[in-house]
């Protein structure tokens, strides 16, 4: 038996996508971290194919954006087709003025190298890989961990403040824990078929979901020369004979793919999920992505509701460590994030019935339909919005208790002017902690200057200190739409309070000590 040196802030247990968000944001705030990771490196199949604007926002409050986009693939229309290979709805997803690409596609390993990468950058983040987590023991003040070395098959116990379970849908932690994982799990089972790229097709560059009541399909570029394929299962059909060369090829064929375009790299064989914990919080432990919830892959947001929660959790443990907020903030996690994570998986099963209707006349009639609406101007554009990705809104948990237009929605990122002449994201002219924006130009004094929480400022010219110039008219626009004035911005970026022209901004909460 090993103890570590040292009590930690937060262990995270996990080291996928939402693991390795968390421990950039919390090693960027300079907390002590620790991961555990069973695994001794990173997981080599591509699993998240795509992710969206607003998660490469959280990426890019670590410094990560930039790097991440090099090795991604903006997306561009997504077509629905018919039997024939004839589209049926074509629409492509609306920017949200999030200052990222709407969707894009990614190859999960290349991301996990740069997020992990990210979080080699900070000597207050321990990475302690071939670690199991067998057995969490909590008390009023800390959380023990005992792990397993799976290479020296000793058992390390680490102490932290607080845990962050991010470790997969079968997590070992929520099972410790005994909280239920409510839903269900479609008794179909699916193929997937990751390629590497040797020439170019008509049409490789686009997404298509392939609505064919025979073999319905999904055929997803992906980028640094690969695509995948997805299929179900049927009935009469063996799993193991599917993942085999000849059946892989036969379904590529039908597909017009030859091995002159393609080179098969690997085949498994997955299940689709929908499922919620019971518990996102028990005690000072927290369930974040897989580990809280799972969803069928269809509008890609699996990978990037992780890292939602993420971004949502390590704000509030940060404040609460550092004594900034009460402990109590922490219960607004599952407040806010478990409604969006519905709404969001309500939408993938909703589009995955779309695609995968068997009968055939109603896959007829789906098809004359679609095909219908989408002449009907601005159909496509309300079918997004409404059934694709929806906006993230807390109009519940840590914001103000006065009700504001504004209030729980986060601002959109333009470029924007800084006081020193210089085109810059929004988001970097504000820094990591809390902010006031007004477009007021003579602001009046609240109690959020007390707490130390900086006032920026919409000017009309660049020069004036602490302001910012809104050249593209997106934030003063999202302003106005909204009757606000002067708002004051949460860490991740959501609107905590809002005042319209004339009327004062709602202090800071009680708890709230001086803001870092």
């Amino acid at each position: 038996m090993s103890e570590t040196d040292s009590i930690f802030d937060v262990a995270i247990v996990g080291y996928g996508p939402t693991g390795a968000t968390a421990a950039n944001i919390l090693g960027q705030a300079g907390l002590r971290v620790v991961v555990l990771e069973r695994d001794p490196d990173i997981y080599g199949r591509a699993r998240a194919i795509s992710t969206d604007e607003e998660v490469m926002r959280i990426w890019q409050s670590v410094g990560l954006a930039d790097e991440l986009q090099e090795s991604m693939l903006p997306g561009g229309v997504v077509a629905f087709v018919d039997a024939d290979g004839r589209p049926f709805s074509e629409v492509s997803p609306p920017s949200r003025g999030a200052g990222h690409p709407a969707q894009q596609f990614i190859y999960q390993p290349a991301v996990d190298g740069v997020l992990r990468k990210g979080a080699d950058r900070f000597p207050n983040v321990t990475i302690l890989t071939r670690h199991e987590a067998l057995k969490v023991k909590q008390d009023g003040e800390s959380v023990e961990v005992l792990a397993a070395n799976l290479v020296t098959d000793e058992f390390v116990r680490i102490r932290a403040s607080y845990v962050i379970a991010a470790d997969g849908g079968s997590s070992a932690i929520r099972g410790i824990l005994g909280v239920g994982y409510a839903g269900k799990t479609f008794s179909e089972r699916w193929v997937v078929i990751d390629t590497e790229v040797l020439q170019d097709w008509p049409g490789s560059s686009r997404l298509r979901f392939h609505c064919n009541p025979k073999r319905p399909a999904v055929d997803c570029p992906t980028p640094l020369d690969h695509h995948r394929w997805e299929f179900p299962v049927r009935a009469d059909e063996d799993e193991d004979e599917l993942v085999k060369g000849e059946s892989i090829w036969r379904v590529l064929n039908d597909q017009g793919i030859t091995d002159q375009q393609v080179k098969i790299l690997r085949a498994v064989i997955y299940s689709h999920h929908v499922r919620f914990a019971d518990r996102w919080r028990v005690g000072r432990v927290f369930l974040a992505g897989d580990a809280a919830h799972a969803m069928p892959p269809w509008i890609g947001q699996g990978m990037a509701a992780g890292v939602r929660d993420a971004a949502n959790l390590c704000w509030k443990l940060e404040a609460v460590i550092r004594g900034n907020l009460d402990e109590s903030v922490l219960d607004s996690y599952q407040t806010e994030r478990d409604p969006h994570v519905r709404e969001t998986t309500d939408h993938a099963v909703f589009s995955g019935r779309l695609i995968t209707e068997r009968r055939e006349w109603v896959a007829a009639i789906r098809n004359v339909t679609m095909r219908g609406l989408n002449r009907i101007p601005g159909f496509a554009k309300w079918i997004v919005a409404t059934h694709w990705i929806p906006n993230a809104h807390y109009p519940k948990g840590f914001v103000h208790p006065t009700a504001h237009k504004a209030r729980g929605w986060q601002l959109p990122q333009p470029d924007v002017i800084d006081d020193n002449g210089t085109t810059v994201r929004f988001d970097d002219t504000r820094g990591k902690g809390w902010t006031v924006l007004t477009t007021s130009a003579t602001p009046r004094p609240t109690a959020w200057s007390d707490v130390a929480v900086p006032t920026i400022i919409v000017a009309n010219r660049p020069g004036t200190p602490g302001s910012i110039v809104d050249a593209t008219g997106i934030l003063t626009t999202w302003l106005r739409e909204h009757d606000a004035e002067t708002v004051a911005i949460r860490p991740d970026g959501f609107v905590y309070a809002a005042a319209s022209p004339g009327t004062p901004l709602p202090p800071p909460p009680g708890s709230m000590k001086m803001a870092s």
